[in-house]
């Protein structure tokens, strides 16, 4: 009966958890047990059915401590007016599971998160006792993400670091407006000082690396943070400015955008249909845009319409360029490796083989359509051996001829 209990909380609570985006393990340190006899491993790669650079498919077990919760966010299932199903773990009960999945080979290691039970400091003080249990009576050395508590104790959350390898705070939506709207109980200036002390704590935690090789670590893969898309009335172009002042302020290692989805029982105040999937996608090649291809904020936000969105039929990159013709075309045997990252349709790896290429001959235009998926995307705006755009970049009907084809799949194919 006790583990016919166990796994109806799991069932319960893991599904709670699927609508929290934050969660891949890129950037922690290296940790193995196969010399000290502990439990667990990690490399640093991408956990939460995310794919390795080799296509290696791996997980880690994603719950809730608990989805009952004091507060009444509009957005949020497990809100306090919800009606849901509730189901709470004992800290021990997630130490088991995660320890048994773990030696089934099912997952490589644990993210977690929590609604607030009676305070912020007591549900945070269960979280980081199941981290410190996995640490310290188990030795376990895979990853470890927390999703943290602004509103806990400043103490809270620097246990919470010492244990864990990744820290998150969501800031939960793009403006001010929005969180007082739907989240009154919550503060972004509180959410912000919490970031704030995080950010203090990872970089005084690299410092004392550096000098002492036994200092512990603290969050070694940093903080991140998830954002709601779609509830509130905020533009891509609010999205982008927000998300570009949070990585400079706090030093994020990522920002994750999550598209509004309906929910039973709604409140009046939220939309009833949940945004397009594009329009997240779409925002997350303006992250990469900012975060490796040197893009400016400005310059992303330049890409958008005159209602501030992102166009959903091409990708940032290209609407960007669509815009600013007069940089292009751009001579593939010549230009510096920040202009080809703004050719649409060459990637960083693309443009890489590219200089390394052209060091031994000039590169023709055949040569760079094989570094890329689409060669009518980037002949506009290229310049290369035997070939020149022409009148081709400043064509009126341009976004048409490179847009993505539209086309109706067919149900019986």
């Amino acid at each position: 009966m006790t583990q016919l209990q166990v796994t109806e909380k799991l069932a319960i609570l893991a599904d709670a958890a699927k609508y929290d985006a934050s969660c891949a393990s890129s950037g922690t340190v290296k940790r193995s047990s196969s010399k000290s006899g502990g439990i667990g491993s990690t490399e640093g790669m991408g956990i939460c059915h995310a794919y390795a650079p080799d296509g290696r498919c791996i997980s880690l077990l994603k719950i809730l401590l608990t989805n009952s919760c004091i507060f009444d966010c509009h957005y949020c299932i497990n809100r306090k007016s919800s009606n849901v199903r509730r189901a709470r773990f004992t800290p021990k009960e997630v130490v088991d599971l995660t320890l048994n999945f773990y030696k089934r080979n099912y997952i490589e290691g644990l993210f977690l998160s929590s609604g607030i039970i009676k305070s912020s400091n007591y549900t945070m003080e269960q979280i980081v006792e199941v981290a410190r249990s996995l640490r310290e009576d188990h030795d376990f050395r895979g990853y470890i993400h927390l999703k943290t508590i602004p509103d806990a104790d400043p103490e809270l959350l620097e246990a919470a670091g010492r244990h864990a390898d990744r820290l998150s705070i969501n800031v939960e939506l793009p403006t001010r407006e929005g969180l007082n709207r739907l989240a009154p109980e919550k503060s972004e200036e509180r959410i912000e000082s919490a970031m704030g002390g995080l950010k203090t704590s990872i970089l005084d935690g690299r410092d004392a690396k550096k000098k002492y090789r036994s200092a512990p670590n603290f969050a070694p893969a940093g903080q991140s943070t998830q954002m709601i898309v779609g509830a509130d009335a905020a533009t891509d172009s609010d999205i982008v400015r927000r998300a570009n002042g949070l990585y400079d302020r706090f030093g994020l290692r990522r920002v994750y955008y999550s598209a509004f989805s309906p929910i039973p029982d709604a409140s009046a105040v939220l939309p009833l249909q949940r945004p397009p999937l594009m329009r997240e996608h779409r925002l997350y090649q303006s992250d990469w845009l900012m975060r490796f291809y040197g893009f400016a904020p400005q310059e992303v936000v330049d890409a958008a319409q005159a209602d501030g969105m992102l166009p959903l039929d091409i990708d940032p990159k290209l609407a960007w360029a669509l815009k600013h013709r007069g940089q292009f075309p751009v001579d593939v045997n010549r230009a510096p490796k920040e202009m080809l990252w703004r050719v649409p349709g060459l990637g960083i790896k693309a443009v890489r083989a590219i200089l390394n290429a052209r060091r031994w001959r000039r590169l023709r235009l055949e040569d760079v359509g094989r570094l890329t998926v689409s060669i009518a995307k980037i002949r506009p705006f290229l310049i290369a051996d035997g070939w020149t755009p022409g009148a081709l970049t400043d064509l009126e009907h341009l976004r048409a001829s490179v847009a993505p084809k539209t086309e109706q799949l067919e149900l019986f194919a």
